[in-house]
């Protein structure tokens, strides 16, 4: 019966997201009938020429009162914000063996490519019961990543990472929308979600015609954009050593410290003075305008790969 007024819960988050959202409606439904109930019974009984006694409450009666039902209030305000946030913030965060797969959004299509180089527009194949990460950017504007089914929408901001993940618990083919408004086309920026049975995944995902998995590609790029020229062991030039970096808290010139994380990595090819490392001059290129968004995701699953990382990913 819900199905025909709300979209079919095809997600662990959906179905969480669902008890949050019916729970809060109860309880306004709720806090709305007892509100309009007690205006209805004092409209009737203390109506213009009723017997009704009028008069104020004894004053200790009254405050207590007053104290009362504002403290069940406020508890029940903090009670219903500790739960909701609780539960959204320990969504955020996927599980490490979560499948890894990047999307890059552009007016007016989804691309998304799996660990091993396979890849598609417009459409995405998961298997079911995985928790699947999604890893995002845009080439363009800002996207928003929504599928109604997955209760799940995300912005996909251009010239940074945006982040999400979910596991899906039912087979089937679900809707994927853009819920961000980005430009005359926006409407028909529509794709799906294949759910698939963890054999039938693995079947489909093998008779995909691939290339280099992204790390191999990502090392390609590395060689053939110069960057082995500074960042190897045997350069003359003073610049950090990348393997082993990915993850690790890298102290900054300027003394902030910070996670070598997507966002770092991208920012350190796009704007490579913004973030410089203690101990080194400010010496690298912008590859702003040079490297695709295809080349920093590959080069960026290839240093993660130097960190022996991209393994713990797949």
């Amino acid at each position: 019966m819900l199905s025909v007024f709300m979209p079919v819960a095809a997600s662990a988050q959906a179905v969480q997201t669902d008890r949050i959202y019916f729970v809060l409606l109860a309880l306004s439904g709720a806090i709305i009938l007892l509100v309009a109930a007690l205006v209805l019974i004092f409209s009737i009984r203390y109506r213009r020429g009723s017997k009704a006694k009028r008069g104020a409450l004894p004053s200790v009666m009254s405050r207590e009162f007053e104290i009362g039902w504002t403290s069940a209030t406020l508890f029940l305000a903090l009670f219903i914000f500790w739960w909701v946030s609780s539960s959204q913030l320990s969504a955020l965060v996927a599980p490490k063996n979560a499948l890894e797969i990047h999307v890059v959004a552009k007016q007016w299509m989804w691309k998304t490519q799996h660990s091993n180089g396979a890849r598609e527009i417009n459409e995405l194949h998961v298997p079911l019961d995985t928790p699947v990460r999604l890893v995002m950017t845009s080439e363009d504007v800002i996207h928003s990543f929504f599928v109604p089914a997955f209760r799940m929408k995300k912005d996909v901001l251009p010239g940074r990472y945006t982040e999400t993940w979910f596991r899906a618990t039912k087979l089937g083919v679900f809707h994927l929308f853009c819920a961000e408004y980005c430009g005359s086309e926006h409407s028909r920026m529509t794709g799906r979600i294949v759910v698939m049975k963890a054999d039938g995944y693995a079947r489909w995902l093998a008779a995909q015609p691939q290339g280099d998995g992204l790390a191999k590609t990502g090392e390609t790029v590395f060689r053939a954009r110069g960057c082995s020229g500074c960042h190897s062991k045997a350069s003359k030039v003073h610049a950090p050593d990348l393997n082993g970096l990915y993850g690790r808290k890298v102290q900054l010139a300027d003394g902030r410290t910070v996670t070598a994380d997507e966002a770092y990595l991208r920012d350190s090819m796009l704007k490579p003075r913004q973030d410089v490392a203690a101990g080194f001059e400010p010496i690298m290129p912008s590859y702003a305008g040079i490297l695709t968004d295809g080349e920093i995701i590959s080069l960026t699953a290839y240093i993660r790969s130097l960190s022996g990382k991209e393994e713990n990913r797949q």
